[in-house]
């Protein structure tokens, strides 16, 4: 049998993956990035809580300087959304529209997705791109100090949101995405005790201007400096359950504490790991999990240079 194209493939091209494309390159592996595109750090307008950048970064800048330092190396980056993988006699067998590849690793590192609240597409992207929808109070709290900030959700995720929130403004309001709010009793006296105020549903953003979000209720139309949209996520951990990888009760992929799966040469990095959803967070876990792949290549065929070279010279030995 043939040796595979690649030592790693790559599924996703966020900062999870990119950084662990960049540790492989590095370890003088052949590696391959498919990225769909969708990476939720390309839609940040601009991060200033990623480490070494104190005027804040755009977050496709971010993806562009990663994508073009793994380049450098040697990485092959290809758009493309694997729609198929297979695990094939010890190694892994990848699809997307017209391509194709074998690798004898695999990270997956395809991230989640928010889950919108109502409002026009046009008008979310436009209300994102200026800072008046927000989905990560962690990344960008400290910008909505003492500012007026509705969050949507009325489970408990949208309790705690709101809670977290108002460790940066006193002027917090729950709103209910699509029906009357209902809560638990002690997160009623949880959002009472903290002066936290709420807004019966459905509700339906329904319009922006340079520094203002319009959001429509069951109780009238309430203005916000941003809204924080509490609705969860979705994760994009189909790839993985696809060569049997376990996923926990949420849906992210189960590791190890080195990114490995249940299944031999399958690993996962980043947002579609249960944990924080931050870059850095990410980032870290690339670089475990490509340490990680690079070592437990080498259990199978070791990592040396000039082996060629050693072979030969072992080989002349044998015969004096």
């Amino acid at each position: 049998m043939s040796e595979p194209d690649y030592d790693c493939l790559i599924i996703g091209g966020g900062p999870a993956g990119l950084t662990a494309a960049i540790y492989l390159a590095r370890f003088h592996l052949e590696v391959k990035v498919v990225d769909a595109g969708m990476s939720r750090a390309s839609l940040i307008p601009c991060t200033r809580n990623h480490a070494g950048f104190p005027d804040g970064i755009t977050g496709q800048e971010l993806i562009d300087r990663m994508r073009a330092q793994a380049q450098k190396y040697g990485v092959s980056i290809e758009s493309g959304r694997v729609t198929r993988l297979d695990r094939v006699e010890g190694r892994f067998e990848a699809q997307w529209g017209e391509g194709e590849a074998e690798a004898r690793s695999v990270l997956v590192a395809t991230g989640v997705r928010n889950r919108r609240p109502s409002m026009d597409e046009a008008l979310h992207d436009k209300a994102l791109a200026d800072g008046l929808i927000r989905y990560c109070p962690i990344c960008d709290g400290y910008e909505v100090t003492d500012r007026k900030v509705g969050v949507i959700g009325s489970d408990s995720h949208g309790v705690a949101e709101a809670l977290f929130l108002r460790g940066y403004t006193a002027d917090v309001t729950l709103i209910a995405p699509d029906k009357a709010m209902a809560l638990r009793q002690k997160d009623w006296e949880k959002l009472e005790r903290f002066g936290i105020r709420t807004v019966d549903g459905p509700c339906r953003a329904v319009g922006v201007d340079e520094d203002t979000i319009f959001v429509e209720t069951a109780e009238g139309t309430h203005r916000f400096d941003s809204v924080y949209p509490a609705l969860g996520s979705d994760t994009h951990s189909d790839l993985a359950e696809m060569v049997g990888a376990k996923l926990s009760d949420s849906g992210c992929i189960l590791v190890d504490a080195h990114q490995r799966t249940n299944v031999p040469g399958l690993y996962a990095a980043g947002d579609v790991v249960q944990g924080l959803d931050q870059i850095s967070h990410a980032m870290g876990h690339g670089g475990v999990a490509a340490t990680t792949i690079r070592n437990d290549l080498t259990k199978v065929k070791p990592l040396i240079r000039g082996a060629k070279d050693l072979e030969s010279q072992s080989q002349g030995s044998a015969m004096e």
